[in-house]
């Protein structure tokens, strides 16, 4: 059994936000293959259960995304190798994608809190570039919208998250993955 976790924030006013490209990719997901997430109080979020996966887009706000992780990991027996994040990324330029199979939270809320849920780092990382704004505030910056020419090139982006997603899915070994598209 796989877990795909796209992180984010939840509400409508976040719905757009460089902060909930996780989100946004995991949708984009589903949307291509035809599937539909349903909300779920025990799983503190969205998901999608497949028959050998579980796709999770955690509710409980970037913060706490460990919460939602660990409860399923937990209640369907996931691996902590078999786990997928997919998350945004302030020190990687816009659009350019990074694999990694473990490492540190990298200043990464959303992360930490699955490190610290899960009592380990080793799982893989999904990290999408959303670049970095030194005349703004972090916070400010993460939760803004994506600049107009940005979005134009975000369906481009979530193809290849996307094909990302599959591989993993399917199977593939992450290494090969990581050549592929690091």
């Amino acid at each position: 059994m796989k877990l795909v976790v796209g992180l984010g924030n939840p509400g409508k006013e976040y719905a757009k936000s460089k902060h909930n490209i996780g989100f946004m990719v995991l949708s984009s997901y589903a949307a291509a293959n035809k599937l539909s997430f349903t909300k779920s109080i025990k799983f503190h979020g969205e998901l999608v259960k497949l028959s050998d996966a579980v796709l999770v887009k955690p509710k409980t706000f970037m913060n706490n995304s460990g919460l939602s992780v660990r409860a399923v990991a937990a209640y369907y027996g996931i691996k902590n190798e078999d786990i997928l994040i997919v998350s945004d990324d302030l020190d990687l330029p816009f659009g350019k994608i990074r694999l990694r199979e473990h490492g540190s939270a990298g200043g990464h809320n959303g992360l930490k809190s699955i490190i610290d849920h899960l009592q380990s780092n080793e799982f893989k990382r999904l990290r999408i570039g959303i670049g970095r704004d030194d005349g703004q505030e972090v916070v400010d910056y993460v939760l803004d919208s994506f600049s107009k020419v940005q979005a134009k090139e975000l369906s481009d982006l979530m193809i290849t998250a996307s094909q990302i997603i599959a591989a993993f899915l399917a199977g593939d070994s992450f290494d090969a993955i990581m050549t592929r598209f690091n």
